[in-house]
């Protein structure tokens, strides 16, 4: 993908969500429930956030660890806020993901593959956790709201997630992927897109690790979504937390799409559409959201602050002359 393509993408997509917010939401209405947010359960939303880099640290630690990579898991929490920091301004999570594997490389040069084969399988497994917990939620939802309307849309995830899992890790895929060399040839990209296939295809020798990690992953997604259901709580809407289950799993995969400049307006077009879906006034969704998305920037906060200091630590001090 072009970056003019993605740049046009960002640009159509940002401008259809602020659109539908300006034809939804009424600003002084939406500044009015956020003016009386409760400050005890957005600071819950905000901990649950934090408090679970740790684990995903720990849980990346082990896809390095498989490839003779050992990094320590305070140094892997910190490589993740510095990230968080990055996708504040690059496009969606993804662009975190890149400064992760550079930062990585740096310690372990000519491990790139292998370091980027890693974080695109924590994505991969993110994926999948979302997924199930979307599938349960639905269930649990059942007979309490209406949410039919976005079932195609997790259908579509789920679809794509199996097709990407099956080329991924199967064998008999190979022929079907061979067939695409000639092109990739002509792209320049037959080489490192070969060298990240090799890099994912190592952890089918590793089922017991797969499945630690998807286990870890599926308990991180599931308290996660907890987060957004403070944010919600925080300005009032009152709704079972099973919905979120359904409404989470969505939001997460949504905020994937690399046409998103941090999720901008799209983050809180989803929030009005989805809750407005289950009786939510607009207002109140897009202050639900708005919130989230402060939470979400908290993320940002340790990763400025690591980054700042390291620079103050890297400038040379100034000689001191001698008269």
């Amino acid at each position: 993908m072009s970056r003019r393509t993605r740049q046009v993408g960002t640009l159509v997509l940002t401008a259809v969500a602020i659109a539908y917010l300006v034809w939804k939401v009424d600003l002084g209405m939406a500044l009015d429930v956020l003016a009386d947010t409760n400050l005890a359960w957005f600071a819950l939303a905000a901990a649950i956030m934090v408090f679970t880099v740790p684990v995903l640290a720990l849980r990346w630690g082990w896809l390095l660890a498989s490839h003779a990579i050992h990094e320590r898991v305070p140094w892997l929490t910190r490589a993740y806020f510095v990230a968080y920091t990055a996708g504040q301004v690059l496009p969606t999570s993804l662009g975190g993901d890149a400064v992760r594997v550079v930062e990585t490389t740096r310690r372990h040069p000519g491990r790139a593959t292998v370091v980027t084969g890693t974080v695109l399988l924590e994505r991969g497994v993110g994926g999948v956790a979302t997924l199930v917990l979307g599938a349960l939620g639905f269930l649990l939802s059942i007979g309490e709201y209406d949410v039919s309307a976005y079932l195609w849309l997790e259908g579509v995830f789920v679809l794509g997630t199996l097709l990407l899992g099956f080329l991924v890790f199967a064998r008999s895929a190979r022929p079907l992927l061979r067939r695409t060399q000639p092109l990739l040839r002509r792209l320049r990209l037959e080489k490192p897109i070969r060298h990240l296939y090799e890099g994912l295809h190592h952890y089918r020798n590793h089922p017991r690790l797969l499945g630690r990690v998807l286990a870890v992953t599926f308990v991180v997604q599931a308290v996660r979504i907890l987060s957004i259901w403070a944010a919600a709580k925080a300005v009032g809407v009152d709704l079972d937390p099973r919905i979120y289950y359904v409404f989470g799993p969505l939001l997460f995969l949504v905020m994937l799409v690399p046409f998103t400049l941090n999720g901008l307006a799209v983050r809180e077009a989803f929030f009005v559409s989805f809750l407005g879906s289950v009786g939510v006034g607009a207002d109140q969704a897009f202050a639900a959201g708005f919130l989230y998305f402060l939470v979400t920037l908290l993320l940002a906060f340790p990763g400025a602050f690591i980054m700042l200091r390291e620079g103050l630590r890297s400038r040379p001090r100034p000689e001191v002359g001698h008269g």
